[in-house]
């Protein structure tokens, strides 16, 4: 791990959800350029005139990361114009099999992916190519705690969110010789509307100021990894780790299972 200089233009995609408005404004600051991307036109402009009043300038940009082509042409642009210092890709919706455990439906289900990893790493594989030529650059994925081992309630936001976290461990060391730092966030259970629909318990909740500072010490630390809470990522850590018999047993417990 390895300190850098505090990036300067930072691009934030789901910048009107917590983690993403949080992140905003924990880089919001005089001589900072912020690109912000989201869905909500409202939300985005209310966030903008924050982190102006804080000093940053910001550009904003509402599309929907699902429309593949717009997404790539807005990259494909700012990164012609101008060196992206450091790219948090952080868009996520969740889905769950139901108040009477029904299961998902496939709509959901694609739709989910499509948010969850394919946009992340369709952000990724059109900033690379800019970043590799400038031998400089930084990537965040948000993943989950919930990417360490599948919760019966969620399992296609448990599938997307190990996909993540696994494709952003190999790009950290694909890219690590081109001097691009790869770093993956894995949040427990971040205050949001998102959280609170989530379905079981939310032990150790953090408020989204908090997590966005931890990120934002954790980035400019190049950490792998950047997990928290300690208790929950422990323990998710162990699901993992543990037989598969016994973790399910745990989940089972913890009211997790449905």
């Amino acid at each position: 791990m390895s300190s850098s200089p505090p990036p300067t233009t930072i691009l934030i995609t789901g910048a009107t959800g917590a983690i993403g408005g949080a992140l905003a404004k924990a880089y919001a600051a005089p001589g900072q350029t912020l690109y912000l991307q989201g869905r909500n036109t409202q939300r985005l402009d209310a966030l903008a005139v924050v982190c102006r009043a804080m000093g940053a300038q910001v550009i904003t940009k509402v599309l929907d990361v699902r429309d593949s082509d717009a997404l790539v042409l807005w990259l494909q642009e700012l990164c012609q114009q101008k060196t992206i210092d450091l790219v948090i890709a952080n868009v996520g919706v969740n889905n769950h099999i139901g108040p009477d455990s029904k299961g998902e439906q496939w709509q959901d289900i694609r739709g989910l992916i499509e948010v969850n990893l394919l946009s992340l790493m369709l952000v990724a594989d059109t900033v690379i190519p800019f970043m590799r030529v400038s031998g400089h650059g930084q990537i965040a994925f948000i993943s989950s705690l919930a990417g360490y081992f599948g919760l019966p309630l969620t399992p296609s936001y448990c599938a997307s969110k190990a996909a993540v976290k696994a494709y952003g461990e190999a790009l950290r060391g694909w890219l690590k010789p081109h001097h691009v730092r790869v770093n993956v966030v894995m949040p427990g259970y971040v205050d949001s509307a998102m959280c609170r629909d989530m379905p079981g318990p939310k032990p150790f909740l953090w408020q989204p100021e908090k997590a966005a500072n931890y990120i934002k010490w954790g980035l400019a630390q190049n950490r792998p990894r950047i997990s928290f809470p300690f208790p929950l990522n422990l323990g998710t850590w162990f699901l993992a780790a543990l037989p598969a018999g016994i973790s399910e047993r745990i989940v089972r417990l913890l009211n997790y299972a449905g």
